[in-house]
C-alpha cells in the first residue's frame, strides 16, 4: 500500500514541475480526440437525425449495421485503418501512417456509430406529435429539423460524452495507427500502459490523474451548460 501511496505523491510532485514528456503525451491526447470528436460529431449527428426521423427502405438493416458497429473492436478498428494507410494501402501516399491525424481518423471510426446509433435512438423516442405539432405552428423543414434536435440535446449530449469516453480511453488505435512515438504520437493511454510495463508507476499514475482531471472537467463543463439551458 506505501508504495501505492508514494507513487501518488511523486505523480503529483511531477505534475506540479511540469515533466514535459507527461505534459506531451497529455497534449497530443487533446488534440487528437478534438479531431476525433468534431468530426464524428458533425457526420453522426445529421446521419442519426436521418436514421431517426426518417422511413426509408433498408433502414432496419442499416440501423442493425450502425448498431453491431458500436462494439467494434479497437485492435480491429486499428488493423483496419493501419492497413488503409501503410505504404502498401490504397492511401498510402498521403503519409499519415504513424501521425496524430492517422489516429484521429482511427478513433473517428470508433466514435462515429457511438454518435449515429444513439442520436437516432433519442431521435426516435420523442413523442411523435411534436412533428406535427411544429408543422401546424407553421414550421418549415428546416425549423422543424432545428426544434427537433433543440428538444433531442440531452440525448446528443449524452451520446456525445459515451463516444468522447471511448476516445478518450482507447488504446489499440493509438498503439496501432500512432505508433506510441515519444514527444509525436504517445498519448495518455499508450504512455500508461508503456511505462506501467517498465515498472515506471509514477509516470503512469501521473497520465491518470490528468485522464480523471480531463474527464471531470467535461462532465462539469457539460452539466454547467445542461442546468443553465
Amino acid at each position: 500500500m506505501d508504495y501505492i501511496l508514494n507513487g501518488l505523491f511523486q505523480a503529483i510532485q511531477l505534475l506540479i514541475h511540469g515533466d514535459a514528456e507527461t505534459y506531451s503525451a497529455a497534449a497530443a491526447t487533446l488534440k487528437v480526440s478534438t479531431y476525433s470528436m468534431i468530426t464524428s460529431l458533425l457526420i453522426g449527428i445529421p446521419t442519426g437525425f436521418l436514421l431517426g426521423h426518417h422511413n426509408f427502405p433498408g433502414k432496419k438493416p442499416v440501423r442493425t449495421i450502425v448498431d453491431t458497429l458500436m462494439s467494434l473492436p479497437t485492435v480491429l478498428i486499428g488493423l483496419l485503418v493501419y492497413a488503409l494507410l501503410t505504404h502498401r494501402g490504397p492511401l498510402g501516399h498521403l503519409g499519415l501512417l504513424f501521425t496524430l491525424e492517422g489516429v484521429a481518423i482511427g478513433q473517428t471510426l470508433l466514435a462515429l456509430p457511438v454518435v449515429t446509433a444513439l442520436t437516432a435512438a433519442t431521435i426516435e423516442s420523442m413523442d411523435e406529435k411534436l412533428r406535427i405539432t411544429l408543422i401546424s405552428l407553421g414550421a418549415d423543414r428546416k425549423q422543424v429539423v432545428l426544434s427537433t434536435l433543440w428538444e433531442a440535446r440531452y440525448g446528443i449530449l449524452a451520446a456525445s460524452m459515451n463516444a468522447y469516453g471511448r476516445v478518450m480511453t482507447e488504446v489499440g488505435i493509438a498503439m496501432m495507427v500512432g505508433g506510441n512515438i515519444k514527444w509525436h504520437t504517445r498519448t495518455i493511454t499508450t504512455a500508461i500502459a508503456l511505462e506501467t510495463s517498465k515498472g515506471q508507476f509514477v509516470m503512469g499514475i501521473a497520465l491518470g490523474l490528468i485522464l480523471m482531471a480531463i474527464a471531470a472537467i467535461v462532465n462539469i463543463s457539460l452539466s454547467f451548460l445542461r442546468n443553465r439551458s
